[in-house]
C-alpha cells in the first residue's frame, strides 16, 4: 500500500512538473523578429511566417501546430476535422514540428490536412516564432483574426469553447 501511494504521489509530480504551463499573458499580436522565422511549404519552398499570415490577411484564422509523431496530436484529430468542417468560412494554417520533410508530407496526407495551409519548420521546435508565442506543447491552436492579430493565443483542444466562442465573435464583426 505505501509502494503504491508513492508511485502515485511520484506520478502525480511528474505530470505537473512537466505538463503543459499556460503563459502567464497572452499576447495579441507578433512582432517583428518571430514574422521573419522561415518555414517550408509542402514544395519545399521557403516562405516567412509574416508572409504565411500576409496570404490570410482580411480572413479568420485558425493555426494548429502539431506533427505526425504526436500522439496527443493524432488522438485530437478528429476534433480538429470537426472544429474546420464547423467553420467553413475560416482559413486553416497547419504548422510541423515533425523531424523530417518527408514523415510530415505522409501526414499531411494520412490525417487528411490537404484542404489547409501546411509548413513544417525545418529548423525545428526551438525557433523565433516558437519562442515567441511560448509553445510548449502541441496540439495548439491559435485564432487570428481578420486584421492579422492574435484574437485567441492559447488552446490545447479544437474541443476548447474559446475557439468557437472566438471565431463566433469574429464572425459578428
Amino acid at each position: 500500500m505505501k509502494k503504491n501511494l508513492t508511485v502515485l504521489f511520484f506520478s502525480l509530480f511528474v505530470l505537473l512538473v512537466y505538463s503543459q504551463q499556460v503563459p502567464p499573458i497572452s499576447k495579441t499580436e507578433f512582432s517583428e523578429e518571430p514574422l521573419k522565422q522561415v518555414v517550408l511549404d509542402t514544395e519545399n519552398n521557403e516562405i516567412t511566417m509574416q508572409s504565411v499570415l500576409n496570404k490570410h490577411k482580411g480572413k479568420i484564422t485558425v493555426i494548429r501546430f502539431w506533427a505526425s509523431w504526436c500522439r496527443d496530436c493524432i488522438l485530437e484529430m478528429t476534433d480538429s476535422h470537426v472544429l474546420k468542417e464547423k467553420n467553413k468560412k475560416v482559413d486553416f494554417i497547419y504548422l510541423s514540428l515533425d523531424k523530417n520533410f518527408d514523415a510530415w508530407k505522409k501526414g499531411i496526407t494520412k490525417y487528411e490536412l490537404n484542404s489547409g495551409d501546411n509548413y513544417w519548420f525545418s529548423v525545428g521546435w526551438k525557433n523565433p516564432f516558437n519562442e515567441y508565442i511560448e509553445l510548449n506543447w502541441i496540439p495548439r491552436y491559435m485564432v487570428i483574426d481578420q486584421k492579422g492579430k492574435i484574437a485567441n493565443y492559447y488552446a490545447v483542444s479544437a474541443k476548447d469553447i474559446e475557439i468557437q466562442n472566438t471565431i463566433n465573435k469574429l464572425l459578428e464583426k
